[in-house]
């Protein structure tokens, strides 16, 4: 089976060397890794990103930056002239003006992080902000497409509506990277905001993160193959 490139596989796993176990187990079957700060943070973590892409994999460096405005400009311009495919900053304007400058012209394209799919609307007022998850992500991707990033992290179940504020705002080609996505039956974990891959790129997302679904299986590579024929239901 042909790899979809629609299929980040987050490895989110303890150690380089699992990842790099994990990533040979897959083959042929992934074509895309996200890379978290677990191992971006351990040795040879950066290394890691650097020979998957080498290999020929697209790689997706998970930093979710958020500093002041010299301390993201430094960090985006070292993580892009190193190579990168993308990159994810917080959905604050100071930031994401800060990552796509420092990015320049080079390939690394910069999404930004509306609402994390771990938190729920409950946890929103816990944290001190009165709107629901919905209406924060409508007013992030507003303010991430008038700073110029390439995309958007949402939860599937925000896609469409996140879809048509980029239509609405002349960005019919905003990447939707979409993580919280679980196979019919699967545990939700940690996540709030959860929909199938199918559903999810149904409803205008573009590309889907999946980790524990295919990392906790008995066999990764089964489980890969599986979310791809569903993946393959939908065009993109």
């Amino acid at each position: 089976m042909t790899a979809d490139a629609r299929l980040i596989v987050g490895l989110d796993l303890p150690t380089v060397a699992a990842a790099k176990a994990m990533v040979a187990s897959l083959g042929d079957t992934v074509s895309a890794y996200k890379i978290g700060l677990t191992l971006l943070a351990r040795p040879g973590g950066v290394e890691l990103a650097h020979a998957l892409r080498a290999a020929g994999k697209s790689v997706f460096q998970d930093w979710k930056l958020h500093d002041i405005g010299a301390q993201v400009e430094g960090a985006a311009r070292s993580v892009a002239e190193g190579g990168c495919d993308l990159l994810t900053v917080h959905a604050e304007p100071q930031v994401m003006h800060a990552a796509v400058a420092r990015r320049g012209d080079r390939a690394t394209r910069i999404l930004a992080v509306t609402v994390k799919t771990s938190l729920s609307d409950a946890d929103l007022v816990a944290i001190g902000y009165s709107a629901p998850a919905a209406l924060l992500v409508e007013q992030r991707v507003r303010q991430a497409v008038a700073c110029g990033v390439d995309g958007v992290v949402s939860s599937p179940l925000e896609a469409a509506r996140v879809r048509e504020i980029a239509v609405e705002l002349g960005r019919p080609g905003l990447l939707i990277v979409t993580p919280g996505v679980r196979p019919a039956g699967a545990e939700p974990g940690d996540q709030q905001r959860v929909a199938t891959p199918a559903a999810a790129l149904a409803a205008g997302a573009t590309h889907l993160v999946v980790a524990r679904p295919i990392l906790g299986a008995p066999d990764p590579a089964a489980a890969a193959r599986a979310i791809v024929a569903e993946m393959a239901e939908v065009q993109s």
